[in-house]
């Protein structure tokens, strides 16, 4: 199963949206951003909710096996 983090930095990626783009959208700095997709660190909650609300984001749950 993937991280939050994870899935996240794939919706990034698979969104074909710029990390210029994102950015200007959603005040997290292009810098930040390639950080957090490259895999140097991480993103705060607030970037996080940020990027999940511009790209229309949500978490569904499942239930354990």
């Amino acid at each position: 199963m993937k991280t939050l983090s994870e899935q996240l930095r794939e919706a990034i990626i698979k969104s074909g949206v710029s990390r210029y783009e994102i950015s200007k959208r959603t005040g997290v700095s292009q810098a930040a951003l390639s950080k957090f997709i490259l895999g140097h660190r991480g993103i705060s909650v607030k970037a996080m909710d940020a990027v999940g609300l511009f790209l229309e984001l949500s978490i569904t749950t499942r239930k354990k096996r």
